[in-house]
């Protein structure tokens, strides 16, 4: 059975009443151009302003979905299942000849109230053929992870692993059983730290998914069928300004990679390895600093991986904004070159309207 199975980060899919930089920081630069007498009007305008601008971020973001053509689909940064729904039906379905079923979402831990999701082509498999667990309510102490360097963050051994949740999703295909595990790691600037600040976080989670794929299939997790897939927020190679390849160790994600899953990604030439764009000028010398980082995920068992040892997978990039150069080794960043490249779906903007900051990604398995 041939599978088409994507991951896409669709950023900030919000039904939240609540207008701000972080819960919808696409308003705030409108907003900061305006001083309002009242804070009731304020209020209502940035409501029309987001509107506004949320339909058409989220046509571009049905267009993405409907290329990737999954069978299954892992989602992150999704407010609530009504939302969800809501997209599918009034966006997706108007762009897409896919029609999908059996959403599932699980409130998870985040602050801002994103969560993971998943979902299925419509007619794939009965509803009595998926089985769906939440891992929100995880704690350090449970899967035995606790240590010092999470004790500096103020975590205690009763707290939650993840910062949102490992959706565990599991499909009784005829044949066979196929299990996702659905994540979205911590963010790599929080707690006022960078990257290398973070990484007991992110390495905590990584640890604690390969826990819960050892507990679950016991002794032969190897030979089991299952996918470790999402927005994992930390990246073992980085593309620098001038297409120059980097490795980065350690990542956050050692633990997935060391003796566990299989990255199909590492299949690609080094340089087509990457979903999301970094680039800052770093002050005082006012020095562009680029890297093209790959930080979505669909990571294969060992026994799904050699099954499928030819499968390569798709990165969907037409749904970013033009001021990202999809080619690390471009040597010309200027606006007229990257403005006119015509490689983008209709209507995205320099920096906005976007389907989302990150590139779905997909990838073409045989279920065996």
């Amino acid at each position: 059975m041939r599978l088409r199975v994507g991951t896409f980060n669709v950023e900030n899919l919000a039904a939240r009443g609540s207008y701000g930089p972080r819960q919808r920081p696409d308003t705030a630069p409108a907003l900061s151009l305006f001083h309002f007498a009242e804070p009731e009007d304020r209020e209502n305008i940035e409501r029309s302003i987001a509107v506004a601008l949320e339909d058409d971020k989220r046509e571009l973001t049905a267009l993405a979905i409907a290329e990737m053509r999954a069978d299954i689909l892992a989602l992150q940064e999704v407010d609530n299942l009504d939302v969800l729904q809501a997209f599918f039906a009034n966006y997706v379905h108007r762009v897409s000849d896919l029609r999908y079923e059996h959403f599932k979402l699980v409130h998870g831990n985040d602050q801002r109230g994103i969560d993971v999701a998943f979902c299925m082509r419509k007619g794939l498999v009965p509803a009595d053929a998926l089985t769906v667990r939440s891992h929100r309510e995880t704690t350090f102490a449970e899967l035995d992870l606790y240590s010092d360097d999470l004790e500096d963050f103020g975590i205690r051994p009763d707290d939650c692993v993840f910062n949102r949740d490992c959706l565990e999703a599991t499909i009784a295909f005829p044949e066979r059983e196929l299990t996702l595990f659905v994540n979205h790691f911590k963010a790599m600037s929080e707690y006022g730290e960078e990257r290398a600040g973070t990484l007991a976080l992110r390495g905590a989670e990584a640890k604690a998914v390969r826990r819960i794929i050892e507990r679950r299939f016991g002794p032969d997790w190897r030979s089991a069928h299952w996918i470790i897939a999402g927005d994992l927020n930390d990246f073992r190679q980085r593309v620098t300004l001038g297409g120059e390849v980097q490795t980065v160790r350690p990542s956050g994600l050692d633990a997935l990679f060391d003796d566990c899953a299989i990255d199909p990604m590492a299949r690609l030439p080094a340089s087509e390895r990457w979903t999301y764009l970094y680039r800052d000028l770093v002050e005082p010398e006012s020095v562009l600093l680029e890297e093209h980082v790959q930080l979505d995920y669909l990571l294969l068992s060992p026994a799904l991986a050699a099954a499928n040892a030819e499968a390569r997978p798709e990165v969907l990039r037409r749904g970013l904004p033009y001021r990202v150069p999809l080619d690390p080794a471009a040597p010309d960043r200027s606006i007229a070159h990257l403005a006119t490249r015509g490689d983008r779906y209709p209507r995205v903007g320099w920096d906005r309207p976007k389907a989302s900051d990150h590139c779905p990604v997909v990838v073409e398995i045989d279920l065996i």
